[in-house]
């Protein structure tokens, strides 16, 4: 205490001090809760990953098997019209 201090700057010094530990306190809780909040954000982009790359072979399996009925319905078609058309000649 400098002899010329009165105690308002006594209270501002105080006041600054605790200010400076405040302001580092804060700053190592947003440091620790950003890591933790950084694994979480890993973690939900790595599930979201694993999701689409399922979601993508279901389409192509779907997308095969679409392919596969098309195909099957086209036979059909063809055999209907052969069948009625045979049908229309002995008629």
């Amino acid at each position: 205490m400098n002899p010329g201090d009165s105690a308002l700057d006594l209270a501002a010094k105080r006041l600054e001090s605790a200010v400076h530990v405040l302001e580092q306190r804060l700053s190592q809780r947003l440091k620790a809760a950003g890591a933790d909040a950084g694994g979480l954000f890993d973690q939900d982009r790595a599930n979201l990953a694993t999701q689409l790359d399922q979601a993508r072979a279901r389409e192509r399996e779907l997308e095969e098997a679409g392919a596969q009925a098309s195909v099957a319905l086209g036979q059909a078609i063809q055999e209907i019209r052969a069948a009625l058309s045979s049908q229309a000649r002995e008629a």
